[in-house]
């Protein structure tokens, strides 16, 4: 099967792999029929993770058919039509079951990967996968776009908000203009935030935050994007703040523009060394996040949500490649000449 490798950084290329095969009795074969690029892939293409040459895409999201399914299957038959999320839940531990599935306490190996391929083995599939009503084609492209976010950034900007605990009427403040960022956006103004306040510095993506309910931009960073917020916000600051990238920039303006007693949703993946706890201790803020809890939000809210036109996450791919343009995929969202790359691997 053809299969994508990180060839060195900078460079993606296909190979031609065996086909995944069923190892445990809770795996499920799937036909990826639809796969993208995320902002975390970019960790190891720029070189900023040490990431060993050709090594196994860190691709964790898909739209696939089911192939062949492990005996302790029961939830999916072949031929049925899924969402793959980049977590995999069991649905009966404690974690699940109080809706954080992304740290799923039965499941160790909980992260997808390589699903830039034809073929993927996704593991413990009994309750992670999530069905999609009919089959591929009963869709339009752009449904297909849609529900694809559900494999994790639509998700993933969900579980900001949520744990953020924003409410009806809160002013909230998004870090990051990513695909997560945008999707983060949506789910504020599902949520009923009533001031939605992006940050954004380019312009096709200021104009898709304003499409998805942002109110107000500020495009400075550091100091100077501090103070344009507390002016915005009379000086108070937010009732939330959703941390969508992770730097430590984006992290200590987070905590800076939050309100005294207020919530910052951290889902962008940290890559800061240590944190001052100092600041959110005297200003009583709260500091949530993780993992998205995928599985959880897909089926209580999310697919019903893209499947009846209430959200249209999808708009977040803005280029889409074929499985053999890989490189020109992972390049185009590198340079920023696309906000998040869709990939067609199979019809």
């Amino acid at each position: 099967m053809k299969n994508a490798i990180l060839a060195k950084a900078g460079e993606m290329k296909i190979v031609d792999s065996p086909k995944p095969t069923i190892q445990k009795s809770d795996d499920v074969i799937l036909k990826v029929i639809r796969a993208c690029v995320c902002g975390s892939d970019l960790w190891n293409y720029r070189g900023i993770n040490n990431v060993e040459p050709n090594s196994e895409n860190s691709g964790h999201e898909a739209l696939g058919i089911v192939e062949e399914v492990g005996d302790d299957i029961t939830t999916v038959k072949p031929g049925d039509f899924v969402i793959a999320p980049f977590t995999h839940g069991c649905g009966h531990c404690a974690a699940c079951l109080a809706g954080y599935d992304g740290v799923c306490q039965d499941h160790s190996d909980n992260f997808s990967e390589g699903t830039q391929a034809e073929y993927v083995r996704f593991q413990h599939g009994q309750w992670a996968l999530v069905k999609v009503p009919g089959k591929p084609s009963d869709y339009s492209e752009g449904m297909l776009k849609s529900l694809l976010t559900l494999a994790d950034v639509m998700a993933t900007g969900y579980h900001a908000a949520r744990v953020a605990n924003v409410k009806p009427g809160d002013t909230v403040v998004v870090m990051g203009d990513g695909a997560v960022g945008l999707s983060a956006i949506i789910a504020a103004k599902l949520r009923g935030a009533s001031r939605i306040i992006s940050t954004s510095r380019h312009e096709d993506r200021h104009q898709l935050a304003v499409e998805f309910g942002a109110t107000d931009n500020v495009a400075e960073r550091g100091d100077d994007a501090v103070k344009a917020i507390m002016d915005l916000t009379n000086g108070s600051g937010a009732d939330a703040v959703l941390e969508c990238v992770g730097t430590e920039q984006s992290t200590d303006t987070a905590l800076k523009v939050a309100r005294p007693g207020a919530t910052v949703g951290r889902v962008g993946l940290p890559h800061t060394p240590a944190m001052d706890m100092t600041t959110p201790f005297y200003t009583n803020t709260a500091i949530a996040g993780g993992p998205a809890s995928v599985t959880t939000y897909d089926k209580q809210e999310l697919l019903k949500a893209v499947l009846d036109g209430k959200i249209n996450p999808g708009k977040v791919f803005t280029k889409t490649f074929s499985l053999d343009d890989i490189d020109a995929a992972y390049q185009a969202m590198a340079d920023r000449k696309v906000i998040k790359s869709y990939i067609k691997v199979s019809d």
